[in-house]
């Protein structure tokens, strides 16, 4: 016996002492019998792998995604371009005008005014759906 044990490697001594034990064979019997799951998840996880792999290393179709991107957000920055743009204006002309202050018939025509109806119109329509919402928020 101690000739066989001088001629098996050290390592498959330890790992045989490892099979030996009782959890170590409970685990392998657990991935016996679930071993057909198991054989199905790798072959799913290889074709989403695969399929992964040929997307990002597609130049293409990366091309077009960030072509729609860019056709998706343009716009958009135009837009807080636009907003941003008026909003400094709009400030640099309140810095350089010198009038003291708007009066009572100033406010007056303001309101006349179709943008201003606009902005009273959308800030009404906001604190009705806010109060809308805190009642429901209190119902429940």
């Amino acid at each position: 016996m101690s000739e066989t044990t001088q001629t098996i490697p050290r390592e498959s001594i330890d790992v045989l002492d490892q099979l030996m034990k009782p959890e170590v064979q409970q685990s392998l019997t657990v991935l016996v019998e679930n071993l057909p799951k198991l054989a199905e998840l790798v072959t799913i996880l290889t074709k989403t792998y695969d399929v992964v792999q040929n997307v990002v290393t597609d130049q293409v179709l990366i091309e077009d995604i960030k072509g729609g991107m860019e056709e998706f957000v343009k716009p958009i920055q135009e837009g807080a371009k636009g907003i941003a743009s008026a909003a400094i204006e709009a400030n640099d002309r309140v810095q350089t005008a010198q009038t003291a202050s708007i009066g009572l018939f100033g406010m007056l025509r303001m309101l006349k005014d179709p943008q201003v109806q606009k902005a009273l119109q959308l800030s009404q329509a906001f604190l009705d759906v806010l109060a809308e919402r805190r009642s429901q928020k209190e119902q429940h």
